[in-house]
């Protein structure tokens, strides 16, 4: 008889970060030859993005199911902003990224060996964030790949992860570079997913995700910035809530 350690719940997660390995270096070394060929094209981070959660969602057993992609602009820059769970983050959202759209990150980054090379070429903005001389020109930097590029810029606007809680007080990042740019925001909603998760266990559930309507922010000014966040975050809470609790009763029925 197997020991609790060498049981069922130990070989899925043998298995399960052994399929992660894989699909971390496959996927680094095919995203670092991508931006090779085409380096800093903002369309590189989105087809990262898919191949990480395409291959990412089924070792860890979550399934996602989105709504409202329609919302996404077409015509014009914007603002994504969305919550921040966890790491498995790259997975779950990374599935509904839209084109042209690239993230902010930490300038040491770059030095993560494949994911950080890849994250680079992939024309995301690597940021000082302890300089505040940097930061500013960070900003003149997102204003530009926002207009003149017509880039999308993605933020996690907590600013860290929240764990699958509520949802953390918005940093106001996200909002300044919305305002500075006049362009506009565009919420991403994903359901609470870590609640039972465990990498032991075959099925994790489902997450998922809604895309709610533009906000425009061509007529505000930084006066208007605190009632800005707090209209985004209260509309995404609501919306979270909603989405966690339809996935929780869904579990629930088919538990039962």
């Amino acid at each position: 008889m197997l020991s609790p350690f060498l049981g069922e719940p130990f070989m899925i997660r043998a298995v399960r970060y052994v399929l992660l390995a894989l699909n971390f270096v496959v996927g680094s070394l095919l995203g670092v030859l991508l931006g090779l060929i085409r380096p800093f094209n903002p369309t590189n981070s989105r087809w990262c993005a898919r191949m990480y959660g395409s291959l990412g969602l089924p070792a860890i057993g979550i399934n996602v199911e989105s709504e409202g992609l329609e919302n996404y602009p077409t015509d014009k820059p914007f603002i994504v902003v969305a919550n921040h769970q966890s790491n498995w983050d790259l997975f779950v959202v990374g599935s509904v990224v839209p084109n042209r759209t690239v993230s902010l990150g930490k300038k040491s980054l770059k030095w993560v060996p494949l994911f950080g090379q890849l994250y680079w070429l992939a024309g995301n903005i690597l940021i000082d964030r302890g300089n505040a001389k940097k930061a500013m020109e960070a900003m003149d930097i997102t204003k530009k790949a926002l207009i003149e590029s017509k880039t999308n810029i993605w933020f996690f606007a907590e600013g860290t992860r929240n764990h699958g809680k509520n949802m953390l007080p918005f940093k106001k990042g996200a909002f300044v570079t919305a305002i500075n740019a006049g362009v506009p925001i565009v919420r991403v909603c994903t359901s609470a997913y870590l609640d039972g998760f465990s990498m032991g266990k075959l099925n994790n559930g489902t997450a998922r995700i809604r895309v709610l309507p533009e906000i425009a922010t061509n007529n505000l000014t930084m006066d208007n910035i605190d009632e800005l966040m707090a209209q985004c975050h209260d509309s995404m809470m609501e919306v979270i809530e909603e989405l966690s609790a339809s996935t929780s009763d869904t579990t629930a029925a088919s538990v039962n």
